[in-house]
């Protein structure tokens, strides 16, 4: 398996390269590159790898402009410290979206995912590549803002997302507010898992464990109780009552 890694810190590439060579005796690093302009001189001039591990912030831009300078067939493996990137990955063929720091354990599930879903798909590359896109169209945390500082929040600890004066804030498991680094709450709603979070109304996105009870209220409406606190009642409108019912029902 012919692997080319797309770094331009040093110590994340030596870590790479190092998780790389003991995740399978078959890898073989054909290449390391920093930057943009060298990524696209090195793919324009040589025959593509089997997997490209990509970081998306390089030293002179980011490394979506490789891709769409270069005719790139082969799986792409997204790594990076943030993850609002993961919608723009989803446009050419990412099959993981690593944040960073990465650990071994992360790149050897990668390297192993790739090999059975290729195996398994052998005869038809583009169902693969449909099928690993729709896997990772879905979030598994979120970006927020702590003080001057960013943190990431896994979707499982987090109660809620709402709006307030159009800027999107998360509260957690624990009752902690965080300003997210979400722009509004239809972009995030596309990005969640459906199953798990139900857009309340025009404010409140609510995440399904962390649901007590509902009651109905005003002509139909849902009233929900969520169990931690919120500073005003969450209300179901009347028209979305029976969709809310409906899903509560089958999660």
């Amino acid at each position: 398996m012919k692997v080319l890694i797309i770094e331009d810190e040093r110590p994340a590439l030596e870590n790479m390269m190092e998780c790389l060579r003991n995740a399978d005796e078959q890898v073989k690093i054909i290449g390391t590159l920093s930057s943009v302009q060298n990524s696209i001189n090195w793919l324009n001039a040589n025959p593509l790898p089997d997997l490209i591990f990509m970081d998306i912030q390089l030293s002179d831009g980011l490394s979506f402009n490789i891709l769409k300078q270069s005719n790139i067939t082969c799986p792409v493996i997204f790594t990076t410290a943030f993850d609002h990137y993961i919608t723009q990955a989803l446009d050419y063929n990412s099959i993981d979206y690593l944040l960073k720091p990465i650990d071994c354990s992360r790149i050897n599930n990668t390297i192993k995912k790739y090999k059975n879903l290729q195996q398994h798909f052998v005869n038809n590359y583009s169902t693969l590549l449909d099928y690993l896109n729709h896997q990772q169209k879905k979030r598994s945390r979120v970006v927020v803002k702590k003080g001057l500082e960013f943190q990431t929040i896994r979707l499982e600890d987090i109660a809620y997302f709402f709006t307030e004066h159009k800027v999107v804030f998360v509260v957690d498991k624990d009752c902690k507010k965080f300003l997210a680094e979400i722009d509004t709450l239809a972009e995030l709603e596309e990005e969640l898992d459906d199953s798990i979070f139900f857009r309340a109304n025009r404010k409140y996105i609510v995440n399904a464990n962390y649901i007590n009870r509902y009651k109905s209220v005003d002509k139909s409406k849902i009233s929900l109780e969520l169990s931690v606190p919120v500073n005003e009642e969450i209300i179901i409108s009347q028209e979305n009552a029976s969709t809310f019912k409906k899903w509560i029902s089958e999660i």
